[in-house]
């Protein structure tokens, strides 16, 4: 769950770059896979995703509306939103599945999408973050 700075600050680079290049202006969703020192791009998509509300609430930020306001013409310098927000505390997503609420649901997973939601697990560690997820998903 840790990646080198190294790793982050070619994430950043690159991710910048594709942005500047599709002439992005609001949200832009990518999606990276690290292995070793290899970086992948899974997927760019410019626009707003699931990923947006949960950002947000991990900085306390409302990206959304940053992001119209950007649309609408005004700068991210004018909106004072000129520094990367790291948060102080560790943040899980995990997915909801509906086995409890539909019995009879076939369980094993497969390459389709049987999830019904999402929960947000946030912690002081990374583990504790986890552990709140897990719980959330089990309700």
């Amino acid at each position: 769950y840790s990646l080198s700075k190294e790793i982050q600050d070619e994430m950043r680079r690159q991710t910048i770059a594709m942005a500047k290049e599709l002439g992005v202006v609001g949200l832009m969703n990518v999606q990276f896979a690290v292995k070793g020192n290899d970086i992948y791009v899974l997927e760019v998509n410019p626009r707003a995703s699931r990923t947006v509300p949960f950002v947000s609430k991990c900085i306390g930020e409302s990206l959304a509306k940053v992001a119209a306001r950007c649309m609408a013409g005004q700068s991210l310098e004018s909106q004072g939103f000129t520094k990367e927000i790291i948060p102080n505390r560790f943040a899980v997503k995990e997915a909801v599945f509906p086995f409890a609420k539909f019995p009879g649901v076939d369980p094993m997973l497969g390459p389709e999408m049987k999830s019904t939601g999402e929960v947000m697990g946030v912690g002081q560690t990374f583990g504790e973050a986890f552990y709140k997820a897990v719980l959330g998903s089990n309700d």
